[in-house]
């Protein structure tokens, strides 16, 4: 039997001012068989704009879609459900973002909540760093229940004038950590019963580093970030409760001489916790990071080409077999065979070609 799932792929359809080109269609389903590596569309959201991020359910029956609109005060996040045996993707409702530049979001273990954190650009508007909403019983959003927003800023001048929320991820129940590119922090939350968000621990990353994009070791005693503007791995011990993170060791993802031109952008972890997988734009690279697994020290494991250029979102197949990279300014998504026993890619020569992807998830067929 082959074996075969979804991808649902997230492009620009919308100009901004930092993003090269615009010339995708919104929200499109894949099927995609392994074995022969076809990715056949089935469905299209064209009515959605700039779904630069989503997440979707664990049955692969609803996706949450943010939309990132230059100029808008607030970006939106939209629900939409995907019917297995039709094909087909039909929107829910839609909530705002209650901030503008809406850069990521999370369903929550318990499906309870979305989590969603918003980048922010300029003043105005409700300004709120990461916003959370509960689920309807048709898989719509509620309006949002609790936000928080972050404030601070760092060395670097032009990308670090203020708060830059760029990520969240869940490392224990309902406890949290937000990603900060502009304060070069990570910070930790609970959502408590009563639907507050207390705030634990703030963690200081290197000044300047960037913190974008974030991995949990699959036993969830490890914590991986990817910083953006220093262009490096870092990785941190973890307590569950607390929501302290303790420094363990850092890693270059590119070679010095290209430190300059590159900022870092993804980062995906194997699903035996072995090997981490960071994209570098710019350099236009996929960096391979072997992960120990007693102690959660990294060390460098490759650099591999991307296939294309911009390398903004990966995803790895549930199988591990394949690895995807969204090349947002190719048109392309690369796929890559990926080797379980040292973590090496290697490009197949096939791709997807499809209009300036931006995100990329999987779900079981």
């Amino acid at each position: 039997m082959s074996e075969t799932y979804f991808l649902f792929v997230g492009s620009l359809n919308r100009p901004a001012p930092y993003f090269a080109a615009a010339n995708g269609t919104g929200l499109t389903v894949f099927r995609f068989d392994a074995e022969t590596l076809e990715a056949k569309r089935l469905a299209e959201a064209q009515d959605i704009e700039n779904p630069t991020f989503f997440s979707v359910s664990a049955d692969g029956s609803a996706v949450y879609a943010n939309s990132e609109v230059f100029g808008w005060k607030e970006g939106l996040v939209s629900a939409f459900s995907f019917d297995k045996a039709t094909h087909a993707l039909d929107y829910i409702n839609m909530q705002p973002a209650l901030g503008s530049i809406t850069a990521q979001n999370l369903i929550t273990r318990d499906r309870r909540h979305l989590l969603v954190v918003n980048y922010s650009m300029g003043d105005g508007g409700p300004d709120q760093s990461l916003v959370i909403y509960p689920f309807t019983d048709k898989m719509g959003l509620e309006p949002p229940i609790a936000s928080v927003r972050q404030v601070g800023a760092g060395p670097n001048h032009e990308r670090q004038e203020r708060s830059h929320a760029h990520s969240i991820i869940e490392i224990g129940d309902n406890v949290f950590v937000v990603a900060d590119l502009g304060c070069d922090t990570l910070t930790s939350y609970r959502l408590t019963e009563d639907s507050k968000l207390l705030r634990l621990y703030e963690t200081r990353c290197a000044p300047g580093a960037g913190p974008r994009h974030m991995a949990l070791h699959p036993r969830g005693h490890f914590l991986f970030v990817l910083n953006e503007l220093n262009s490096t791995c870092a990785s941190f011990s973890v307590d569950r409760e607390s929501g302290r993170l303790s420094p363990i060791n850092v890693v270059q993802a590119v070679p010095d001489a290209d430190l300059g031109g590159n900022h870092c952008a993804d980062i995906q972890i194997s699903a035996d916790g072995r090997f981490l997988y960071g994209s570098n734009r710019g350099h236009d690279s996929i960096a391979v990071f072997s992960v120990s697994p007693d102690t959660g020290e990294l060390a460098p494991a490759g650099i591999f080409p991307c296939g294309g250029k911009t390398p903004r979102n990966l995803a790895i197949s549930p199988s591990g077999r394949h690895v995807f990279c969204a090349n947002q300014d190719s048109d392309r998504i690369t796929i890559f065979e990926r080797d379980a026993v040292t973590g090496g890619l290697r490009d197949t020569g096939r791709c997807i070609e499809t209009g300036t992807p931006m995100c990329i998830k999987i779900a079981e067929a």
